[in-house]
């Protein structure tokens, strides 16, 4: 069946306010990278097992009407930078770890929101993960 839209043509009238696109949200899920994370001993030394989930708002008018890959947020040089950060990092506590990520996605000018959940699995002796969550937004 041909493509009764063309690539410049919105899904959406923008003439009589019909329906607004919200902006798109791209998830990096389930991470999984080895770090230096802990201050006991053992963790000074050891690299542990971290999950990392980062959630990032953009507008993505652009994207969705050219369905040109220069247009859009390229999640792929993000997890990039962020396996290397982490699997070069030390890090004494995870809201640090949480914290040096936001602000690594928010100088990207084209995120609107972020969000990160970092998971440290076996943390706890009784529970699966123990894990912080930081977001932030542009004004």
């Amino acid at each position: 069946m041909p493509n009764i839209h063309s690539v410049n043509t919105p899904l959406y009238s923008k003439n009589n306010g019909s329906w607004k696109r919200d902006d798109a949200v791209i998830n990096i899920t389930d991470l999984r990278l080895r770090t230096y994370i802990g201050f006991n001993p053992e963790e000074l030394s050891k690299q542990q097992d971290v999950l990392i989930n980062c959630e990032l708002s953009y507008r993505a008018d652009e994207a969705c009407n050219s369905d040109d890959e220069a247009t859009a947020l390229n999640y792929k040089i993000i997890t990039k930078q962020i396996i290397r950060h982490v699997e070069e990092g030390r890090f004494r506590l995870l809201e640090k770890l949480a914290e040096d990520l936001l602000q690594f996605l928010m100088e990207n000018e084209m995120v609107i929101r972020a969000k990160v959940r970092i998971d440290k699995p076996h943390a706890l002796r009784f529970a699966d993960s123990v894990s912080v969550t930081l977001s932030a937004s542009r004004p």
